[in-house]
């Protein structure tokens, strides 16, 4: 695991600036080693985290046996002693132990072809001298990030956006639709970032740039999809098997390493059957690493206690309280971006804590995806039920007006509500409510009294729900419960969990490992029957049967807690200072762009206990305080950062 960075010409021109200040900022990704390599018309520069091959052979950039073809690489590739052995009997000779070579050779071999064989989490940048091709290239879900941008007459690309900001001829100039589509979602999705002309690579993508006679030429494709409807003709048991087995392999890879490796536990199904799979693995105790916080409604730890007694972990946990928020401003540098998903903090913590033990752990990130483990797969099923009967959806939505109201959003009358009065709206817009906590991010409707007229120019007419009506649309052939799920991998997966897990755990350098979301352990969960995946209430239901000898039963049996963060007392407590500090008393981005009058008023609803904003005041805050740490670089420093969540302010 490792930061990469580098800077192609496309005036013919030698690239320029130097690599290093871009690498510097990535430091924290690779602490182990650097290097640079650099030719008349390409840069290429890496930090990097020593997994497999420790020695110095594993440096990179590194290049094949003639020197032609050069890479920065970050990530895993599990099945590359396969690929190797392939290889080898085909000729090529290797001069270390590394994926990466690997990488090199089956790029030789196949040309672009190679990154369908590839099995892992990468991002790479792959420079072919006698073409003058660079190639960029990401892995199929997302779980490893690529930013790039065009400046100073050059391609510049990165793995984090502080590291493409340190090149002086980028500049930070703020992309107000991208900060549109945060609202709505809580994230920025591919390929836009916060930033005008500065871009993400999508997922299962990869871009092309040619130095030609004629000038550079660019070319983007996707190379991978996830299909969902050639379904498996198998039993249950049948399925159950191939799960258990393809789980299991895709576990067994994970845990090559030439470094201390553990897993994140959480209590949930997901996490405990990874954790239960390496204890079955593993020839010693493995290492489990839980995050908790003081209010109970929050606390999984004392599940993920049953599943360490139950499988004789070395067991280790730590307690997320307000204080922790101190973390934030270097936590906004991280990310380069608006972020609004406060459970960032607790997986920071984490990571920082797991780091001390080892360099390497897995997670069970993916699951949900997968086997329909959110309660909004149920919720799409039976909305669709709903709609099929004429005036129904318009009679369940003015009864869930009449529900009892509640700030607390897991209140079951709560979610009742925001269930049925989403009924009469697209799926895109039901979407947006049900993933945004009790009141959900902002909605078109909240927008008009939000904005001013600067946000409006910007905007020109485009809405956010219109990207998340088109991967509905993509998906309106599936069943509901497959159509929600396919969304989730296209949308809510890669740009905001993987980016979460990414980003925390590769500040504290750890590299995180999901076995769930290997790509064939994916592509089998997509073709399986969806009364497989969601069967009546039961979600989850093939993963509980294949492994319900693995997990003690009241971890097999809970249902799905996830994994929040109570920022809403935290807001109405500790916080306080800094909520009206920053969204009220000296807003930057805030006073340009919106309403303060209606920030305040979200403000004082939630303060005095009206409603229950948290959720949408988290957004704001992490927005104004991404824009002077980023934008401005007038940042709250740390210190009082923690003065405010410590009451001492």
């Amino acid at each position: 695991m490792c930061g990469i960075a580098g800077a192609v010409t496309l005036t013919g021109k030698p690239p320029g600036e130097p690599l290093e200040p871009m690498l510097e900022r990535e430091r924290h990704r690779g602490p182990d080693d650097e290097g640079v390599w650099a030719d008349a018309w390409c840069r290429l520069g890496h930090k990097r985290l020593a997994i497999i091959d420790l020695s110095p052979a594993g440096r990179q950039p590194l290049s094949n046996r003639q020197g032609s073809v050069w890479i920065t690489f970050n990530g895993e590739i599990y099945n590359f002693q396969t690929l190797r052995r392939e290889l080898e009997q085909d000729g090529y000779v290797f001069r270390t132990r590394t994926d990466t070579e690997v990488i090199l050779s089956a790029y030789e071999k196949w040309g672009l072809d190679c990154l369908t064989r590839l099995r892992g989490m990468f991002a790479f940048a792959l420079w072919d001298a006698p073409r003058r091709r660079l190639l960029l290239a990401r892995d199929r879900v997302g779980k490893k990030p690529l930013f790039y941008t065009t400046a100073g007459g050059r391609l510049l690309f990165a793995s984090e956006l502080q590291s493409l900001l340190a090149d002086p001829a980028v500049p930070r100039t703020v992309d107000l639709p991208a900060i549109d589509t945060y609202l709505s979602w809580g994230y920025v999705p591919a390929p836009q970032t916060a930033f005008e002309n500065v871009f993400k690579l999508p997922p299962a993508h990869y871009l092309t740039l040619t130095l030609t006679p004629a000038g550079p030429v660019t070319r983007l494709e996707r190379y991978w999809s996830l299909g969902y409807q050639a379904k498996l003709r198998l039993s249950e048991a049948e399925a159950a098997e191939a799960l258990r087995d393809t789980l299991t392999e895709a576990v067994r890879l994970r845990m090559i390493s030439d470094v201390p490796l553990g897993a994140f536990l959480s209590g949930g199904i997901d996490s405990s059957l990874i954790v239960g799979l390496m204890a079955g693995l593993s020839s010693g105790p493995v290492k489990t690493f839980s995050i908790g916080f003081e209010e109970a409604d929050y606390n999984e730890l004392v599940h993920a206690r049953r599943v360490a007694t139950r499988f004789g972990t070395d067991h280790h946990e730590f307690i997320v309280k307000p204080d922790a928020l101190a973390i934030l401003p270097k936590l906004v540098r991280h990310f380069g971006e608006p972020f609004a998903d406060a459970s960032a903090i607790p997986t920071y913590y984490v990571s920082e804590m797991t780091r001390r033990h080892v360099t390497v752990a897995l997670t069970g990130d993916g699951g949900d995806e997968s086997f329909a483990g959110y309660q909004r797969y149920l919720a799409s099923r039976l909305a669709a039920r709903i709609q099929r009967v004429p005036g129904l959806a318009m009679t369940a939505r003015a009864a869930g007006g009449l529900l009892p109201s509640s700030r607390d959003f897991k209140n079951r009358w709560q979610r009742a509500s925001r269930f049925l009065t989403a009924l009469t709206e697209s799926p895109a817009e039901r979407y947006g409510r049900w993933v945004g906590g009790s009141t959900g991010h902002f909605t078109e409707a909240d927008k008009v009294q939000l904005y001013r007229n600067r946000m409006w120019a910007a905007l020109d007419g485009r809405r956010p729900v219109d990207w998340m009506a088109s991967l509905f649309a993509t998906a309106a052939d599936l069943d509901p419960v497959d159509a929600a799920m396919a969304v989730d991998v296209a949308a809510y997966l890669p740009f905001d969990l993987l980016v979460k897990v990414d980003i925390t755990s590769m500040a504290n350098s750890l590299e995180a490992r999901s076995p769930l979301l290997d790509h064939e352990v994916m592509e089998l969960a997509a073709r399986l029957p969806v009364a497989f995946k969601l069967r009546g209430r039961v979600s989850k239901y093939l993963l509980r049967r294949a492994f319900a000898d693995v997990l003690p039963p009241e971890n097999m049996a809970r249902g799905k807690m996830g994994f929040g963060v109570p920022v809403g007392q935290w807001l109405r407590g500790p916080l306080q200072g800094l909520l009206a500090d920053t969204l009220i008393a000296e807003p930057t981005l805030l006073r340009d762009c919106f309403n303060t009058a209606a920030v305040q008023q979200l403000v004082t609803a939630h303060l005095e206990g009206r409603a229950d904003h948290g959720f949408r005041l988290w957004n704001l805050l992490m927005l104004e305080l991404w824009h002077r740490e980023m934008v401005s670089r007038t940042t709250l420093p740390t210190d009082n950062v923690r003065l405010y969540a410590t009451g001492s302010s």
